[in-house]
């Protein structure tokens, strides 16, 4: 046991382990769509997920070029290799798409994501999660006598971490804003 009572490990068990393990032969991938900036778009580009039964477990979007008016998506997805390949070439085959690029397979890249986190909590409890918020640089953008809001930006697996480590704090709500990724050095997406 460690200073927050936490049994070592137990975090792979928490209630708000938020990226689950994958099944066997599925992996993760995030894809950056560039698509013209139309009415409908998105509900087209999302109903090829849904009708399909593909998962998504992050989805980001806004406009990147306001005078060629364009948008890009960030889609974070799951499944077997083969099954991802499907939803790269159905994605390339709309007309509204301008570009689709898996960041995950074509190099480095970097993800970044925002969140808020309401924890409520007072005496001892309330100095750890103040703690705590120092060590992941986290920001308060809200406190009361009892509650806290953080602002924390990071990869993922930062803010799970962060996430699971104010469970037993007092973690009431948790608001993510989907994962923003870009390819790192001199290429586009």
């Amino acid at each position: 046991m460690n200073a927050l009572n936490i049994p070592q490990g137990s975090t792979a068990h928490s209630a708000y382990s938020l990226r689950p393990t994958l099944a066997e032969g599925e992996e993760r991938r995030t894809l950056a769509v560039l698509v013209r900036n139309e009415a409908g778009v998105l509900a087209r580009v999302i109903g090829l997920f849904s009708g399909r039964g593909y998962n998504i477990e992050s989805l980001t979007v806004s406009e990147t070029d306001h005078a060629s008016k364009r948008s890009r998506i960030t889609v974070v997805t799951t499944g077997e290799p083969a099954i991802i390949e499907q939803i790269k070439a159905q994605l390339s085959k709309m007309v509204v798409v301008i570009d689709v690029h898996d960041l995950t397979m074509e190099g480095p890249s970097v993800e970044r994501e925002l969140a808020l986190i309401k924890v409520a909590c007072t005496g001892e409890a309330r100095v750890e999660a103040l703690r705590m918020s120092q060590v992941f640089r986290a920001a308060v953008v809200d406190t009361t006598l009892r509650s806290f809001v953080f602002e924390l930006t990071g990869a993922p697996d930062k803010i799970d971490a962060f996430v699971e480590l104010m469970a037993p704090l007092g973690l009431i709500d948790v608001s993510r804003t989907g994962v923003a990724a870009i390819k790192r050095g001199p290429d586009p997406m």
